[in-house]
């Protein structure tokens, strides 16, 4: 039935209110049941260890539960494919790192944007990745390292696991003029475990496997930072080492689906900011290598500013260095 055009102007104006009057709803009442958080890597990692931090204390806050969903796979694509697709009602929320919400766009051919299918709520933290091997290695630091790379070509392995990986071992045989293979795992766990039997030779990761060095079982060569981890400081970054261009602070987030109404992005930033003020949730992250983000970058608009940023600089040398070469 054709309606006037009259009678369907008034129905489409109250149907727009009602609509707006049900966001404003929505949001005053958030959340009024348990909000799910998905990660997009494996339970037990350093990243996944964030999240569930983060969650505890912002449930607190929030007065309901975060439940953690790990959806690994796929360098973080699955699981932060499903973050994007999700109701953005503010109930599903992802974690999102420099892989999974800046390089992975470069890299693989995705189901969504990761920068225009999220609205942002707050960076976490940065930190580092670390250059280990197995004790067994013949070199005593980085430079030693290189030469040994240098006699043996294609006869050493690195594991990696995600783009920023990929990337990193890229630009180290780039810039050292050296060659090795690269041996792709589904998470640090496995590649950890083959890394102490001596099945590869060397891998980056985050500080999480710094025990494993204190041990003596795995040995450490150099960091991404731009400064020395302060949990490691006898370790020399890339740049001291003659290496700058392998400086790559890593980061982690949280994101909602886009159009998550902007009262309830505020509501989960809120209790972000205050979870991360939060000395034993500061306490925590320290004991895992990471810093947090200052309190003033703590915004939607900070994210957001370090994804830009990321996708800017490192987009060219990934299509270049690591889908030109395929």
């Amino acid at each position: 039935m054709k309606l006037p055009r009259r009678t369907f102007l008034k129905f489409a104006g109250a149907l727009a209110t009602a609509m707006a009057l049900a966001r404003i709803t929505t949001a005053q009442t958030y959340p009024s049941r348990p909000i799910t958080l998905i990660v997009p890597v494996a339970a037990g990692s350093s990243s996944d260890v964030v999240g569930r931090v983060l969650a505890d204390r912002m449930s607190k806050s929030l007065g309901q539960p975060i439940i953690i969903e790990n959806v690994s796979g796929a360098d973080g694509t699955i699981g932060t494919g499903k973050a994007a697709h999700a109701v953005p009602d503010g109930y599903t929320i992802g974690m999102g790192f420099t892989s999974s919400h800046a390089l992975n766009g470069a890299f693989y051919s995705l189901s969504y944007d990761v920068l225009n299918d999220f609205a942002p709520i707050s960076p976490l933290i940065t930190g580092s990745l670390v250059l280990y091997a197995r004790k067994t290695i013949p070199a005593k630091d980085l430079r030693e390292l290189i030469a040994w790379l240098k006699s043996n070509p294609n006869k050493a392995s690195a594991g990696v696991f995600t783009v920023s990986f990929r990337l990193m071992n890229a630009l180290l045989q780039r810039q050292t003029g050296t060659q090795f293979t690269l041996v792709p795992y589904r998470g640090s766990t496995p590649e950890m475990q083959d890394l102490v039997a001596g099945q590869i030779d060397f891998c980056f990761d985050t500080p999480v496997l710094l025990p494993l060095v204190r041990a003596g079982s795995i040995k450490a060569y150099a960091v991404t930072s731009d400064t020395r981890m302060t949990l490691a400081p006898a370790i020399p970054t890339f740049a001291e080492m003659g290496l700058p261009m392998l400086s790559f602070p890593i980061w982690q987030g949280l994101f909602a689906p886009k159009d998550t109404p902007k009262d309830i992005i505020t509501k989960l930033n809120a209790a972000t900011v205050e979870a991360l003020a939060d000395p034993a949730v500061q306490s925590r992250l320290s004991d895992l290598g990471f810093q947090i983000f200052p309190r003033a970058r703590q915004t939607p608009e900070g994210l957001r500013a370090q994804q830009k940023a990321d996708i800017e600089k490192w987009w060219p040398i990934i299509k270049e260095l690591l889908i030109g070469a395929e």
